[in-house]
């Protein structure tokens, strides 16, 4: 989730949590150690907004501005950034049903009193007590194996009785949580985004709301032949903020700030864009994100009650906790979150190239944000650090993805694509972009030897 102060329900393991008073029942979750780096975005072009006319059936119809390419006045020294930019919320709606939500704070506070009862249990047991049993426990210690491995089954089996098939792509997904709580909770969230943006939202007679609707529009209907596109009602928001983002909620509530709007080459990007939020709310990203959290969440209550009953000191379990929490969290959640990222973008490619959309642009969107980031200066850490791909490999697994994207785009017998790849285009100004940067360090310092000289030889 992205913004200054965006409100999202509980859905992690943070150890901090607090309630947000306002109307209907919202929960603020507050994630000490969040995204280590932000990402950044630049503003090169804008979206063409001069017609008004409706996108239709093809792509032709879109009034492309300058496929891929660079405006007139580009340069390294006019480039606007603008941070912040995550095109995907973490957590796109409500994603646990209420109950969990005012239950799951207890549990951990129920897990460290258990673990802290069996310590000091422990040490007030006189020592011939605690030999014995010692003793008693080496003497069951097949039974105590079977008990812990009982348990394990009934964990793999759980597991394994909650796999259903992802629609589209195929792959096996744990739901934990029915989808009728989503829509419910879904509906919540829309309300609080509602009244928090009640005074930005753009009216339906702005043009900038028109090209989203077109778009979307656009994009519903060229994939309609998908159930899950075809189920869902989008209703579209443009929200009047400078921030780059966009997401749409599991009800197909989408909503764009102009921000991103500014910061987009030309339609083909944002038609991309729109498709890979359109894909999180069809694949239902944030429900299979909740069911892995509270699954993880559930078995880490084990480890935590035995950390807590193991550790000499509250000081030493603390830190344990927080060792157990990290660990789940760099090793589970956030590659997990990076997973559907990637797959968000596989089938946002695909929804965008039955849309006859030039798919090239969407590998070039990435390059400008790497772009950006290292013009910002940025320092670039590890992609496990984070909860979405780097723009690197992003850009370069859409590479990949991109020619299967174009069989398909031909296959819906859309019209050829004309003109040079956006992708070579950008590699061309990037060098472009190179040379004048070198050429302008060669000649700032000539002119310091000049400076220097001047002042070494005050005669000449």
């Amino acid at each position: 989730l992205t913004g200054n102060a965006r409100n999202c329900f509980l859905t992690g393991s943070p150890d901090s949590y607090r309630n947000l008073i306002g109307k209907g029942l919202r929960c603020l979750l507050n994630v000490p150690n969040t995204e280590v780096y932000k990402n950044a975005c630049h503003s090169w072009g804008r979206v063409c907004f001069q017609s008004s006319r409706p996108l239709g059936e093809k792509i032709t119809s879109l009034q492309i501005s300058s496929v891929g390419q660079l405006p007139r006045n580009f340069s390294a020294w006019n480039i606007q950034i603008i941070r912040s930019f995550r095109t995907s919320p973490s957590f796109q709606a409500a994603p646990v049903p209420l109950f969990w939500i005012i239950v799951k704070p207890a549990q951990k506070l129920l897990a460290i009193i258990l673990g802290r009862s069996i310590r000091n249990w422990w040490k007030a047991l006189p020592p011939n007590k605690r030999e014995l049993f010692k003793e008693s426990a080496r003497k069951n210690k097949w039974k105590i194996l079977l008990g812990v491995s009982s348990l394990g089954v009934l964990f793999v089996m759980f597991y394994f009785t909650h796999l259903e098939e992802t629609p589209i792509t195929g792959r096996a997904r744990l739901l934990v949580f029915g989808k009728e709580h989503f829509r419910e909770l879904s509906q919540m969230e829309y309300d609080m985004w509602m009244e928090e943006f009640k005074s930005k939202m753009l009216p339906e007679t702005d043009v900038r709301y028109q090209v989203v609707e077109r778009v979307v529009r656009h994009l519903s209907e060229s994939n309609k032949d998908v159930p899950q596109v075809s189920a869902l009602s989008w209703v579209i928001h443009v929200v009047d903020e400078p921030g780059v983002n966009a997401f749409v909620l599991p009800n197909g509530q989408v909503f764009v700030f102009t921000g991103l709007l500014n910061a987009v080459s030309d339609i083909h990007q944002l038609s991309f864009i729109l498709g890979h939020e359109i894909a999180h709310a069809v694949l239902e990203h944030a429900v299979k994100k909740a069911s892995l959290v509270h699954f993880l969440d559930f078995l880490s209550l084990i480890f935590l009650t035995m950390i807590w009953a193991i550790c000499p000191r509250d000081s030493l379990a603390v830190v344990g906790q927080w060792i157990q929490s990290k660990l789940q969290e760099f090793m589970f959640d956030r590659p997990y979150s990076r997973t559907l990222e990637a797959e968000a973008d596989k089938v946002g490619l695909q929804f965008a190239a039955k849309a006859c959309v030039d798919v090239r642009a969407s590998s070039v969107f990435w390059q400008q944000m790497e772009l950006a980031e290292t013009i910002q200066g940025q320092p670039k850490l590890p992609e496990w650090l984070s909860t979405h791909p780097s723009h690197e490999n992003r850009a370069d697994h859409l590479d990949r993805l991109i020619p299967e994207a174009l069989k398909i785009r031909d296959s819906c017998n859309c019209p050829s694509l004309s003109g040079p790849d956006p992708r070579l285009i950008f590699k061309l100004n990037m060098q472009h972009l190179l040379e004048l940067s070198k050429d302008q360090e060669t000649l700032n310092s000539t002119k310091q030897d000049v400076s220097k000289t001047k002042l070494d030889f005050p005669h000449t």
